[in-house]
């Protein structure tokens, strides 16, 4: 039996929506693929306050009747080289039970919808190189690794802690 899924964007207004966003992030959080460790006490107290003060986030959420199944969060950056907005997607998540039923597609589908009307020109995302589930579906999707020129190589994800 497939379950209806309904994606639309994420309210963290909502009290019960809010909660619901929180639980399913610090679901990922304790994945093997997000860390393998709960979100840590600071951000389960401000990550939501936190979050609705920025303009530049955009959330989706999926749901099976009442019940969240999954998420996918974003942030507006900007292309110099376009000279438009992008939409990088930081976050998606789909319950453990639930994977495997096309909620991530759907998720990636509404992702794409909110950058167009946004008049963004591309998504982008991070996935970690032996996250190979998750890199299927991303190439199932469209993505390819980011290149400016061949002779030049893809890009690298890096990072420098500051909080350290």
């Amino acid at each position: 039996m497939t379950d209806t899924v309904d994606t639309r964007p994420t309210d963290l207004s909502d009290p019960a929506q809010a909660a619901a966003w929180l639980t399913l992030l610090d679901h990922y959080a304790c994945d093997p693929m997000g860390g393998s460790r709960p979100l840590s006490p600071e951000a389960r107290m401000h990550l939501v306050d936190r979050l609705r003060q920025r303009p530049d986030f955009v959330g989706v959420m999926a749901w099976t009747g009442a019940e969240a199944v999954g998420l996918a969060n974003a942030f507006e950056g900007f292309s110099t080289f376009a000279a438009k907005p992008l939409l990088n997607v930081h976050d998606i998540v789909v319950r453990w039970d639930r994977r495997g039923r096309g909620i991530g597609q759907r998720l990636l589908h509404a992702m794409e919808a909110l950058a167009r009307q946004r008049g963004c020109c591309k998504l982008t995302l991070e996935v970690l190189s032996n996250n190979h589930r998750a890199l299927a579906s991303y190439r199932r999707f469209g993505f390819g690794d980011y290149q400016l020129d061949p002779d030049a190589g893809t890009a690298r994800f890096m990072e420098k802690r500051l909080d350290a």
